[in-house]
């Protein structure tokens, strides 16, 4: 790994650090960082780490942030493991992670650091996020969970006029999102098992599992292509987007919970197979839930250590759970009031 630092690097430390993992971005990397040297808040890094991008994206950057330091690597990571990578290489107190196919509002962090002041027993926070290329339409209100053991980006593709107001939401898509830095890390970070794909909710389920909560905060807007570099519905990101889900679910659900919904769970699969058979991708669909059956044994192993370390009762599990199978099939958001937290 090699390192790329600002010359004269500020000694002072930092409130947020800022991570974008570029692999073969293009020209979308340009505009992502030239985003972020726009922001209103002004005490942050950024740390690019580029899993080894041969397409001279790195290259193409014109405007910078005041503190950019670029961590190049041998190979290529992955978006969980480059994300871990600076995270712990960061020293901000906050740990903010954007996609280098996404670009910020000039007041991203200004009003994601404005939602945790507000709400403080809501640490983890999720941006509202409108498609680049259609911002009539929406790239996504948080991420929500199925409690049969499915997750999806609230609204993603609905009109950005149906954007809900500020509330509770099961996770932040990791698109755009804000961690205590020290939480996210103490939690293990994301799951480098996953390489990518889900580890957004997988890390959203063990916070939640610790006792943490997530906030939607629309006033933090970005606007995200969205698998700009994988595709949509390339074999890459189906096979991993289901194989990380099986692997979520069997890793995180609660017992109680797990023997509940396992039969709506398999049920799921089914029809799963059937929509890939529909849509012509039958194939990664298949192999990812081989795949993520196949690899349950270390993932049992990780889940015997996480129950050791939860805090949060079942109950308070199940009620962020989405319970109604049709807002899984229609997109829907999910963004509730806030409850008191402290009172409990």
């Amino acid at each position: 790994m090699s390192v790329d630092a600002p010359a004269h690097a500020p000694e002072v430390t930092p409130e947020i650090t800022v991570v974008v993992v570029n692999y073969n971005s293009g020209d979308y990397l340009k505009g992502c960082i030239a985003s972020l040297a726009r922001q209103s808040h002004r005490s942050f890094e950024t740390i690019i780490v580029d899993n080894n991008s041969s397409d001279g994206s790195l290259d193409r950057i014109a405007e910078k942030p005041e503190r950019l330091t670029i961590l190049r690597q041998s190979d290529n990571l992955g978006f969980a493991k480059g994300n871990n990578v600076g995270a712990t290489a960061g020293k901000g107190r906050w740990l903010a992670l954007l996609n280098p196919d996404a670009e910020a509002e000039p007041d991203w962090l200004d009003a994601m650091m404005r939602a945790v002041e507000d709400h403080p027993d809501h640490r983890m926070v999720a941006s509202l996020q409108f498609n680049l290329h259609d911002p009539a339409k929406l790239d996504g209100a948080g991420d929500n969970y199925l409690a049969y053991g499915y997750a999806w980006r609230g609204g993603f593709g609905h009109p950005a006029s149906s954007a809900p107001a500020a509330g509770e939401c099961f996770g932040p898509c990791g698109a755009a999102a804000l961690y205590p830095r020290d939480i996210f890390l103490a939690a293990g970070g994301f799951d480098e098992r996953y390489f990518c794909y889900h580890e957004d909710v997988d890390i959203a389920f063990r916070l939640r599992l610790l006792g943490e909560a997530c906030q939607f905060a629309p006033a933090a807007r970005i606007r995200h292509a969205g698998s700009a570099v994988t595709g949509r519905s390339s074999y890459f990101s189906v096979f991993h987007g289901v194989r990380n889900g099986v692997w979520t679910y069997v890793k995180n659900m609660p017992g109680s919970w797990l023997v509940l919904t396992l039969p709506i769970w398999f049920l799921g699969a089914i029809l799963l197979l059937i929509r890939g058979l529909a849509r012509g991708v039958f194939r990664p669909t298949r192999d990812g839930f081989m795949a993520g059956l196949g690899g349950l044994g270390p993932m049992l192993k990780t889940r015997r250590d996480l129950r050791k370390r939860r805090k949060a009762e079942p109950a308070d599990i199940a009620a962020a759970f989405t319970w109604n199978p049709f807002a899984y099939l229609g997109r829907q958001i999910d963004v509730r009031p806030f409850q008191n937290r402290d009172s409990d």
